[in-house]
């Protein structure tokens, strides 16, 4: 019945004229339920804006965390590539110098990672990733191309420990050879600087002269460092009539705040300190002298 008449209400409605009773009763209820529809568009618009507010602020803070968390990966992807990257520059380096000429060809190389940094401005050690399983002993030199870095101090089977040119305990033969000045190189005032000492007062020494590794050795005994290896530029020279010897400022070559591979020089196989006399002539069944 419902069906019935709402197809004949449709069949009137459209056959009538727009003056006809149905259309006249539609505007009428479009008029009276028009307050209604405005009234309740009022009261459902805050909520309805409540709800897309809320569900565009989780939406955005969901979208929020995953840019934050691409973010981090980005990042720290960035900052492999350019940890990566300088150690690949510093490894180059490394291997040109070994390569080169201003090698000593007396000892072999063990490149090793930084993995420990100087605990203190008074202790200035470092511990680098390879130890006795890769051949490093005690009192082994430490290198860079840019110069010399420190001295092996002790030793496990992974790792080493390397007391810096910088720490307060250690020193170095050095020589200046523009004038061939003599002297030793120790830890100066600040952690990142050192001194030239025990230079005679009429050496000749001057601003921006480079210092080297002096590499002494003597029938029974050799310098623990080799020879030639660079160690800092003279940074200034002064002198008062009270002193013994003159006070040389070094500035050093290698960047020690920012290390990351070294190399550890081993000495080759037979390349000791040579024999004394006694011991050549014995060997050659000579009598010696008492």
């Amino acid at each position: 019945m419902l069906v019935l008449v709402s197809l004949g209400l449709i069949t009137v409605y459209f056959r009538e004229s727009s003056e006809g009773p149905l259309h006249a009763s539609q505007r009428i209820g479009v008029s009276v339920l028009m307050p209604f529809e405005v009234a309740g568009e009022r009261i459902a618009r805050p909520f309805r804006d409540a709800w897309a507010w809320t569900s565009d602020l989780l939406d955005a803070k969901s979208e929020n965390e995953k840019l934050r968390e691409e973010n981090e990966r980005m990042r720290a992807d960035l900052i492999a590539l350019q940890t990566e990257s300088r150690e690949a520059t510093v490894l180059s380096g490394i291997a040109a110098y070994i390569s080169g000429p201003s090698f000593p060809e007396d000892f072999e190389p063990v490149v090793a990672r930084i993995i420990g940094r100087p605990p203190s401005p008074y202790q200035q050690e470092i511990t680098v990733s390879a130890g006795s399983g890769d051949g490093i002993v005690k009192n082994a030199p430490v290198v860079t191309d840019e110069g010399l870095v420190g001295l092996v101090t002790d030793v496990t089977d992974s790792e080493a420990l390397i007391r810096l040119l910088t720490d307060q305990d250690s020193a170095v033969s050095a020589v200046v050879p523009k004038s061939g000045a003599a002297g030793v190189v120790k830890h100066g005032a600040s952690s990142s600087s050192l001194i030239l000492d025990g230079v005679e007062k009429d050496e000749v020494v001057e601003k921006g002269d480079t210092v080297i590794t002096a590499g002494w050795r003597t029938e029974r005994f050799e310098s623990l460092f080799p020879g030639g290896i660079p160690i800092g530029v003279v940074e200034s020279v002064g002198q008062q009539d009270v002193d013994l010897f003159k006070r040389i400022q070094v500035a050093p070559l290698v960047d020690f705040d920012s290390l990351s591979l070294v190399a550890v020089l081993l000495e080759k196989p037979g390349q000791g300190p040579p024999p004394t006399r006694a011991s050549s002539r014995r060997q050659q069944g000579q009598k010696t002298r008492p």
